[in-house]
């Protein structure tokens, strides 16, 4: 806004000395000087200048500012405040912001799901995917196909607190049955009695009888039987061990490797509840590979397990 043009003040004669003293000349100030019309303002709001801005009363013909909102300026149009929300929401995030957060969601995700894949949250159990382990039961095998050899047990080994029955004993050898080509002898030495058996060429076994007395306290059992044995000096074998209860059924074909140490053979047999019909016998052939190989029988005797 230019500045409105002032007229040029009257000029005014010294005063002279009091000798020269003359009547003062009046003096006439103009009045306010109107701006052009050239000098109107040109837009709907003007703004307060303090420095420049004239008085009111100076500009009687000046537009009268009004800040309220709504209130109707100049031409008469009136100011509406800015309604626009996008204006009013506050700073969006910059776009680096948003890659970085999106890359650290897809690297988390990407690491669990390799971490699921390769069990990192899985139990002990739930990684042991192999098949069940078999319950470890007692070596045995049919009469048409050879078993795995047997572990034998350390004398003193079987449970002593145990009531054991007798089936066989060197001092009686009467209830044992040797085939033609087979052998049996009693013997002792520093390591106690014992009954050396030798199966013939053709494989024949030894019987040893189990009384029919014995078989009547095992009805309805679960039985273990234990053959105290062991080879003939630097000549270790391999026996067969065969039963047969009659009408309480037999045992199985068990097989076991013997040496010269005394051990004990153990197997269980679980009898049906029946009454035995007449004895029983347990068959054991001293060498499967029919090598005339020899066994010393110390014991065979039974209890009822628990």
């Amino acid at each position: 806004v230019e500045a409105p043009a002032v007229a040029a003040a009257p000029s005014v004669d010294a005063p002279l000395p009091p000798s020269q003293s003359a009547s003062s000349p009046s003096i006439t100030v103009d009045g306010p000087v109107q701006p052009d019309a050239s000098d109107q303002p040109r837009s709907r709001v003007l703004p307060r200048v303090p420095d420049i801005m004239p008085d009111e009363t100076a500009l009687p013909d000046a537009p009268s500012l009004d800040d309220s909102p709504g209130a109707p300026v100049g031409n008469g149009a009136e100011v509406a405040p800015d309604r626009d929300e996008r204006r009013i929401r506050g700073r969006r995030l910059p776009l680096t912001a948003i890659f970085v957060v999106a890359t650290l969601l897809a690297a988390a995700g990407i690491g669990l799901y390799f971490a699921k894949q390769t069990g990192v949250f899985k139990t002990a159990a739930e990684l042991d995917t192999g098949p069940p382990e078999p319950t470890p039961t007692l070596d045995s095998e049919d009469s048409s196909q050879p078993g795995d050899t047997g572990s034998p047990q350390k004398p003193g080994e079987a449970d002593q607190s145990k009531n054991w029955i007798n089936v066989f004993s060197p001092a009686d050898p009467t209830h044992v049955s040797t085939p033609s080509d087979a052998g049996a002898d009693v013997m002792k030495d520093d390591t106690g009695q014992f009954l050396r058996i030798r199966s013939g060429a053709s494989g024949s076994a030894i019987a040893f009888d189990v009384g029919q007395g014995v078989l009547e306290k095992l009805v309805g059992k679960h039985a273990m039987f234990d053959i105290v044995a062991r080879s003939e000096e630097g000549k270790e074998t391999q026996i067969s061990v065969d039963c047969n209860f009659g009408d309480l059924g037999d045992c199985g074909r068990k097989r076991y490797a013997v040496g010269h140490e005394r051990n004990e053979y153990l197997f269980d047999v679980q009898f049906p509840d029946k009454h035995p019909g007449a004895a029983g016998t347990i068959a054991i052939n001293s060498d499967i590979d029919q090598k005339g190989k020899s066994v010393d029988i110390y014991e065979i005797r039974v209890s009822i397990a628990q």
